[in-house]
């Protein structure tokens, strides 16, 4: 985690922004060789980046913790980074139990594993683990097509009215 204390120091020691340490320090090293090439754009960028230092702190600690949880899970994004205006958020990724939920009240119901490992961005194996968890704790019913195709059945969120199709 970067410190608003310690970028404002080196802002403070690289003759008030001149010099650009604190744009090193967080990361930002284009603008960090532009800062000390031109002696902080004039002083021009040196004096804006005093007054908005905090918020360019906050951007490099959300960067750093995009950072971490995406090398953290092997390439498995579990977030999302949504730009707001000037309020940039880390939102967590929809559970996988959240996702089936949702893809069976669109289906009526039912679902193959397939369609939950496209929805979910998991594996196939994955989604067939899941959905067997869902079974074993009574949320979900296994049932094969006459195609012989397995589907998981969510009887809560099934229509009712209308019969299985393929059963």
């Amino acid at each position: 985690m970067y410190s608003i204390g310690i970028a404002y120091l080196l802002w403070l020691v690289s003759g008030c922004g001149a010099l650009g340490f604190h744009r090193f320090y967080l990361g930002k090293i284009p603008t960090g060789i532009l800062w000390m090439c031109t002696g902080g754009l004039g002083m021009i960028g040196a004096i804006y980046d005093f007054f908005t230092l905090p918020g360019q702190v906050r951007e490099a600690n959300i960067r750093n913790a995009l950072f971490n949880q995406v090398t953290s899970h092997h390439g498995s994004a579990p977030w999302r980074y949504v730009h707001n205006g000037d309020a940039s958020v880390v939102k967590e990724k929809e559970s996988v139990e959240r996702v089936i939920l949702k893809m069976a009240k669109e289906n009526k119901g039912i679902l193959t594993a397939s369609e939950v490992a496209l929805g979910a961005n998991i594996s196939i194996d994955e989604a067939k683990k899941v959905l067997d968890a869902l079974v074993s704790k009574g949320f979900a019913e296994i049932r094969v097509r006459k195609s012989g195709t397995l589907v998981y059945t969510l009887p809560e969120l099934m229509d009712t009215d209308s019969p299985l199709e393929g059963f």
